[in-house]
């Protein structure tokens, strides 16, 4: 199928368009920057995603459309909230215009486990305004479509907002992680490739015009993870837990508000986050060592 991947050039759109190609699909990046994973069978489209236009033409004669672009960043979005509104909620109103004038078998929407939360600001109110409107636009001109609600994403090309890639970058660049928050917080941690591979599961059938939940199978506090850091980098780190917390995250549960309720997808067999952690540790050693 011809599928086309908004916000491609990302940390999990990057991943999500490369385990599409490699299962057969011809797909096309469309993002405000050129890929640096880019294969050769792949196309680019650099556009915003605020551009009707622009968004109108690349939806046209595609079948499936994953819809990743905007701000995905809880910070970001409490810092600058006009810009999350317009790029979340706008954005995914114009990929929607589109599939309306140009029709398409699916759309794929890359939603939070946030719109459970009381947490998240607005980065989850645009998330929940974005399921809505989706629902909306679907029912009313019969588009298929399926919502993705991501937990918590690690593995390479994760960037400064990953929280993950924070705590190594910390440890391998400072020998020490600093952490703000009681070492209480729980999360349920899923590899980037195994994200990636659901998300490509999920053009069966069997999950048109559902709400599915990918999340991790190890659920651990950030004390745990943090320790299981240090171990793995020899116990030469120093962990330093420091009052307060990361406004706008949960803390032991995302599951305090009860929006359209949505299944959980998981494999048989995933990336162990032990080895993941090695795997995202030696990808941040080998961009250094080619940065130098």
């Amino acid at each position: 199928m011809k599928v086309l991947v908004t916000g491609g050039s990302g940390f999990l759109g990057s991943h999500i368009a490369d385990s599409l190609s490699d299962t057969g699909h011809d797909v096309t990046i469309f993002d405000q920057i050129e890929s640096s994973y880019l294969k050769p069978n792949q196309k680019m489209v650099c556009s915003d995603i605020l551009d009707s236009n622009a968004v109108a033409d690349a939806v046209k004669d595609h079948d499936v459309i994953y819809h990743l672009a905007g701000e995905s960043d809880i910070g970001n979005s409490i810092e600058q909230p006009r810009n999350a509104i317009e790029t979340n909620i706008l954005g995914t109103l114009n990929v929607l215009e589109a599939i309306r004038e140009f029709g398409a078998k699916r759309l794929v929407f890359a939603s939070s486990i946030y719109v459970y939360s009381n947490q998240g600001a607005i980065y989850r109110t645009t998330k929940q305004t974005c399921e809505h409107l989706i629902q909306d636009y679907c029912e009313h001109f019969n588009v298929n479509n399926t919502i993705l609600r991501f937990g918590s994403l690690y593995g390479p090309r994760a960037g400064e907002t990953n929280g993950i890639y924070t705590l190594l970058s910390q440890a391998l660049n400072k020998k020490s992680i600093e952490y703000y928050g009681s070492g209480d917080e729980i999360r349920e941690y899923i590899h980037v490739f195994d994200a990636a591979a659901m998300s490509v599961e999920i053009l069966a059938d069997e999950f048109e015009n559902q709400i599915i939940h990918l999340t991790g199978a190890e659920r651990m506090t950030s004390r745990e993870m943090v320790s299981m850091i240090k171990e793995i980098l020899g116990g030469k780190i120093d962990i330093i837990f420091k009052e307060g917390s990361l406004h706008g995250h949960y803390v032991e549960t995302p599951y305090n508000y009860t929006p359209k309720l949505g299944k959980r997808l998981r494999q048989n067999t995933y990336i162990d986050l032990g080895l993941g952690l090695l795997d995202c540790i030696r990808d941040m050693d080998l961009n250094n060592s080619n940065d130098k």
